[in-house]
């Protein structure tokens, strides 16, 4: 039996080539190994972490304007005790309505749940500020359901931001369960059963325990999506103020204490966000999922059919009404574009679409090459956290560390990422364009792959070494396989997000033009575009998207059962 075969009994091609000996003998040697972690620590700091906070220590000394300042002081507290609030909120239901969803994906039969798996990243693709121009219609506008009300169902505000973060924040956590559950062997939970107990009482005892690194990455990114998003929270906010759209409403005001201001909100989210993260990292081990009392008699009932097909029906239906159809409602006017001429305009290139497929072919383009240089680079970087190759204590300080672009608010980040980059003439902006991206994507994978790799028990690898496996024999036939689908979640993520960003784009660039600064510009008053040649763009940016993630799901899907 090969190391590689999985508890299931389905076997993985571990390869014969003569590369991968040559990859084996490599990794054997110590030097090998340490210029490996060596050159992911290295990349990281220089390319993902120093990059985003320099401009925030250079501008170090201007933090004092805002302690002469009360008033500023006063909305500056106000508006991080709201994001902290909103965040951990929307972060814990996210979890509460994201894991029936990954449960529901992973676990049900029909053939088109892969189709169901792929609508969850919708709102994941469409660009940030198009989305929360989305929401605003849907809630607030005459267009959408306070059509059927006197005024506005939801007005802009702290409750339309809550539905906003959830929107988009949502999608992070299902990619993680789903990536847990396809790569969680069912053996112990199946044991479980066999010997008597409930689906809800095995699930609860057994399978949720070993997911909580899943469970726990999943709060983690759904917080710092939360806590960093500035163009899409701007769209909504009105007169509210959280730390992103205070530094926002500075800038654009050009008040005095403006860099004071963001220098020190941006600090404060970042230290206290990393606290946390930190008592997350060194407690979270210590959690314990799920009380121990079990109540047979309650959990079977609440294992039955009728139990379980509500529970799918209510979480489909929490996924439609508010984060589905909302991210689409920017999207329906397409409809009118068949019948005004419009996608023929779109298709022959004419006008402003012209630049638009450009614009499309850039994003995708620097999406893909994002998501391969943070699969290169994350990897090793995600598994010397959870293995803890440099002792505990640096390898927590690096799990923290790693959280901190999506903790910066993307305002802040864009204008350090341009003041750092742009020092380097030498430097292509198609190039400036790829490390912004990969800065602020590369947590995702990071996250997503650590966790999984967390969930493997060391004692198959140290079997395996102890039966002569070299390292990268160890990595080929035990990690990847056990961590594949987790993998793809992370750099499904990555893609995702690269395509949507929008601010810290307009930051690092001048002449190049993604499609979600093209679609940002369409959607300002006075653009001259109208309401179905908006849709239209956005709709073909959707349905592009989703046809490619589609395919990867498929492929994916198609191996696990070959």
């Amino acid at each position: 039996m090969k190391v590689g075969e999985r508890e299931s009994g389905r076997k993985i091609d571990l390869g014969d080539s003569a590369f991968t000996k040559f990859l084996d003998s490599l990794s054997s040697k110590p030097i090998i190994r340490y210029m490996v972690y060596s050159c992911a620590v290295v990349s990281f700091f220089g390319l993902i972490l120093i990059p985003p906070i320099l401009g925030i220590l250079l501008k170090w000394n201007t933090m004092g304007q805002i302690f002469e300042n009360p008033d500023l002081m006063s909305r500056a507290t106000t508006a991080i005790f709201s994001s902290f609030a909103i965040a951990i909120f929307v972060s814990l239901i996210d979890l509460a309505a994201g894991l029936p969803m990954a449960w529901f994906i992973t676990r049900g039969r029909s053939r088109w749940l892969n189709v169901l798996d792929t609508f969850t990243d919708i709102p994941f693709v469409v660009p940030t500020v198009t989305l929360g121009y989305s929401l605003l219609l849907f809630w607030s506008g005459p267009e959408g359901v306070s059509s059927m009300f006197e005024g506005s169902l939801v007005s802009p505000g702290w409750l339309l931001i809550i539905l906003l973060h959830f929107t988009f924040s949502f999608p992070v956590v299902v990619r993680v369960m789903v990536g847990g559950l396809l790569d969680y062997e069912r053996t112990y939970e199946e044991a479980a059963r066999t010997l008597g107990a409930a689906p809800l009482t095995a699930d609860r005892t057994v399978t949720l325990p070993i997911l909580k690194p899943a469970l726990i990455a999943s709060f983690v990114l759904a917080f710092a999506r939360s806590i960093s998003e500035t163009g899409a929270t701007m769209m909504v906010a009105g007169v509210f103020e959280n730390g992103p759209v205070l530094i926002n409403n500075l800038k654009t005001a050009g008040e005095t204490g403006y860099e004071g201001a963001l220098v020190f909100v941006s600090f404060i989210l970042i230290a206290v966000s990393c606290l946390m993260f930190l008592v997350i990292r060194l407690l979270g081990t210590r959690l314990k999922i799920p009380l121990k009392k079990i109540r047979p008699a309650i959990e079977r009932k609440l294992s039955g059919h009728k139990v379980v097909t509500l529970r799918n029906g209510v979480t489909l239906l929490i996924f439609l009404v508010l984060v589905l159809i909302p991210s689409l409602f920017v999207a329906l006017p397409a409809i009118q574009a068949i019948s005004d001429g419009t996608i023929n305009q779109a298709i022959t290139a004419t006008g402003a679409w012209e630049g638009y497929w450009q614009s499309l072919v850039l994003s995708y383009f620097v999406g893909t090459i994002a998501t391969i240089l943070n699969v290169i680079l994350g990897l090793p970087m995600a598994i010397l956290i959870a293995r803890r190759r440099i002792g505990t204590l640096s390898s927590t300080v690096l799990d923290v560390l790693v959280n901190v672009p999506m903790i910066v608010p993307s305002i802040a980040l864009g204008i350090s990422l341009s003041f750092f980059w742009k020092n380097f003439a030498f430097f292509p902006e198609i190039w400036l364009l790829i490390l912004a991206h990969m800065s602020i994507t590369y947590p995702y994978f990071v996250r997503s792959a650590a966790s999984a790799v967390e969930r493997i028990s060391i004692d198959l690898e140290e079997a395996a070494r102890t039966l002569g496996s070299r390292p990268f024999t160890v990595f080929r036939t035990i990690i990847l396989p056990l961590t594949k689908y987790s993998l793809l979640a992370g750099a499904i993520m990555v893609f995702t997000r690269s395509i949507s960003e929008t601010g810290a784009t307009l930051a690092v660039v001048t002449e190049l033009q993604t499609v979600p600064v093209l679609l940002v510009s369409w959607v300002k008053p006075g653009s001259g575009m109208l309401p179905s040649e908006i849709g239209l763009g956005c709709g073909f940016l959707i349905v592009l998207s989703f046809i490619i993630l589609l395919i990867l799901r498929l492929v994916a899907r198609g191996h696990q059962h070959a």
